[in-house]
């Protein structure tokens, strides 16, 4: 295992942290889960006040570790008012069964009225500083499924120390947000880089054939590994035996290799061989669309099912727009009026409605949404 400074915290973070949004199967499994973790280096371990029984399992696993090795984040929603926060945050200490966190973030700045919210001197913020000032809250962050801008803007007002967002080496429209966060000397975490990263775990023939003779899981924690910005990656095991490939790769952060950089030169050239003139840049100049569609999303999800035959990922992600709220905002592509809105926006001049149709046949199929909703 490797560690790096988690920015001007000075925390020497595990380059993996544990991420408990999944480890829910019993007490049991998520005690012995947190425990092989910490057996193998992780030292950051990180939770939500929303994630289901999550605070208490892991409550009952440090109930059996000696803190002082372990650094806790949990997360809570912004709100409007600072009372509904205090109140989070004084149930989420006690369900921990701690009298300190090391990190919380706001969880979910998604939205302006979200960061609206936490502009508010009088807000939810009134909240986390009294629990700073008390030493309730050591640090304090902010995680993020919101648009680039607003992750800019949030990262602006100069109120956290660390931000928790999505990037890996299929999505990596928020490579602006980790320099700004970079050049404040925050933390980055990374969210969900193997699941919402594309499903690694299980990747499609094509796509591990592209990738040989690493594994695309492998290709993309090298990815994210060899960028010297990022802090941490969340690992999300369900259980004890989904540590071991991850981690396996845990000290392996430094340069990319020339093969490795070779690999990723064939990715480009798949995509720009399969998708041709249709290939979506991922310029986001087509944005706003008057129908609320995620142009640039929808057209990411094409372009991964078209060029690696991901899509099983894409219909996955695809399935959550309209039932996701503002975690994964848009609506589905079938919405299209042709209104031509877009089409002298796209410095590809591609046919944006003709590929909002074929992406809606692709991915379509039986509404999905997000775990906790």
């Amino acid at each position: 295992m490797r560690y790096r400074r988690f920015g001007h915290t000075e925390l020497q973070l595990s380059t993996f942290t544990l991420g408990m949004m999944r480890c829910l199967a019993s007490p049991d499994i998520a005690v012995e889960t947190v425990q092989q973790a910490v057996a193998r280096g992780i030292n950051h371990i990180e939770t939500a006040r929303g994630y289901g029984q999550s605070e208490a399992y892991l409550g009952q696993a440090l109930a059996h570790l000696e803190r002082s090795h372990l650094y806790i984040t949990s997360k809570a929603p912004p709100t409007p008012d600072a009372d509904s926060l205090a109140r989070s945050i004084d149930t989420t200490l006690a369900t921990l069964g701690v009298n300190y966190l090391d990190g919380f973030a706001i969880h979910g700045m998604n939205t302006p009225d979200h960061l609206a919210w936490v502009q508010d001197r009088q807000g939810c913020m009134a909240a986390v500083w009294r629990a700073v000032d008390d030493g309730r809250i050591r640090h304090v962050g902010f995680s993020t499924h919101g648009s680039l801008d607003l992750i800019q803007q949030a990262i602006a007002t100069d109120q956290f120390a660390f931000v928790n967002l999505h990037y890996n080496l299929f999505f990596q429209r928020n490579e602006p947000a980790i320099a700004l966060a970079h050049q404040k000397d925050m933390g980055v975490f990374i969210i969900s880089p193997a699941d919402k990263g594309g499903m690694l775990f299980t990747p499609p023939e094509r796509l591990s054939q592209l990738c040989a003779p690493l594994s695309p899981l492998h290709l993309n924690y090298r990815f994210l590994l060899s960028d010297r910005r990022i802090t941490t990656l969340s690992l999300g095991a369900a259980q004890p035996d989904e540590l071991a490939l991850p981690l396996a790769i845990a000290d392996h952060d430094g340069p990319l290799t020339p093969q490795e950089q070779a690999i990723l030169r064939t990715l480009d050239d798949q995509a720009d061989q399969t998708l041709g003139s249709d290939r979506c840049r991922q310029c986001y100049a087509c944005l706003p669309c008057p129908e609320a569609i995620h142009i640039p999303e929808v057209l990411r999800l094409r372009n991964l099912a078209i060029a690696y035959d991901m899509t099983a990922y894409g219909q996955y992600r695809y399935r959550m727009f309209e039932n996701a709220g503002h975690w994964f905002p848009g609506r589905k592509a079938i919405a299209c009026t042709d209104c031509g809105d877009c089409l002298p926006r796209c410095p590809e001049q591609l046919d944006i409605p003709h590929l909002l149709r074929d992406a809606h046949q692709r991915l379509n199929g039986p509404n999905r949404r997000r775990l906790w909703d």
